[in-house]
């Protein structure tokens, strides 16, 4: 097992490498899927399935995101205010009207690049918590989306209706633009050197420091990238969702860390594993239509996704080795010797 200061090795053979994340949430999610079968048949229905997997992409655009500023041992906790405002910037803007609709887009990008360069300069330049300054701008993001919405919903428009939530050959268009995000992330971290170099300085900012590396533009960088991966993800949730709330991206603050530790990533920074985020994400989407078919109140539901991030961190930071051998010997310790 991993401890929490090395990220889960690679299962290699001679002809591929899988991560210990991934092959990990791919036996829960299939796990998962055959247990849904048996106890709650409807949540895997082909109508419950395709109403999730849009969902589930957009959580997967955003665990991706989540996952960049990770590896650099921080934590983004803006993402409520960034998808939120990205929704109200691409529903409030264009008002019914899709030859508004790309400005709009241009406009949420905007704000998603302030927002990232924001927490870059707090975070990597002024040395503060991340956790202070993200849920400081967060605070700055929710002010935007009240003083643009006052909090009141407006309808998607067709063309991002059409583009977001519509389906080629029974596939959701949100599912493939999780898929490109996805190449993308994975292309950008693991076969550019600017990506080698971005996971060695979150593996150890003091040896990227020591080597001449900026480690601190790396740091800000992420958070910037983040941003723009919270904004697309609100974008496709404005066009999945027909007329979306002022507050639509409040449920990803707690499942976008969730989906990441399930996925592998140290929460002490270092490599990354975009694949298994994005397997985590439908995990944890098909946990919830699981649990929701079920029966359950929404604040049991909360309390399985904090049991699911709970397990996570368990799993791939916790030294079971050291802990087994540790009790072992403190139970020969307490035996009684024998005359």
């Amino acid at each position: 097992m991993a401890n929490a200061t090395s990220p889960p090795r690679l299962l290699t053979s001679a002809r591929f490498g899988i991560s210990k994340g991934l092959l990990t949430v791919l036996i829960s999610t299939v796990s998962l899927v055959v247990l849904s079968a048996l106890l709650a048949p409807s949540s895997v229905s082909q109508g419950a399935v395709l109403g999730m997997l849009p969902f589930a992409a957009v959580l997967a655009i955003v665990g991706l995101g989540q996952m960049l500023v990770v590896q650099q041992g921080g934590i983004d906790l803006s993402v409520p205010g960034s998808v939120s405002l990205a929704v109200v910037i691409v529903t409030h803007m264009p008002n019914e009207n899709d030859a508004l609709l790309l400005p709009a887009v241009l406009v949420a990008f905007a704000w998603a690049i302030g927002a990232g360069i924001l927490n870059g300069f707090m975070v990597g330049r002024l040395g503060l918590n991340p956790i202070i300054a993200t849920l400081g701008t967060n605070a700055l993001l929710f002010g935007a989306v009240l003083g643009i919405s006052g909090g009141i919903p407006r309808t998607t428009t067709r063309l991002l209706s059409e583009i977001a939530g519509g389906r080629t050959i029974g596939v959701p268009h949100a599912v493939l633009f999780a898929i490109v995000f996805l190449v993308l992330v994975t292309v950008m971290v693991k076969k550019t050197v600017v990506g080698r170099r971005f996971e060695a300085v979150g593996a150890s900012p003091a040896a990227a420091r020591a080597t001449g590396l900026r480690y601190r533009t790396h740091q800000g960088a992420a958070y910037v990238w983040a941003q723009l991966l919270f904004a697309s993800a609100g974008i496709l949730l404005a066009g999945i969702t027909n007329q979306p709330t002022a507050f639509q991206g409040n449920s990803y603050l707690l499942t976008s860390v969730a989906v990441v530790v399930l996925g592998g990533t140290s929460l002490l920074g270092g490599r990354g594993f975009p694949a298994a985020t994005v397997v985590a994400a439908l995990f944890l989407s098909q946990l919830d239509q699981f649990v929701l078919a079920l029966g359950v109140p929404f604040a049991v539901r909360t309390l399985v996704q904090a049991a699911a991030l709970a397990i996570g961190v368990a799993i791939y930071t916790v030294n079971w080795t050291a802990l087994r051998q540790r009790f072992a010997n403190s139970t020969v310790d307490a035996a009684p010797a024998t005359p």
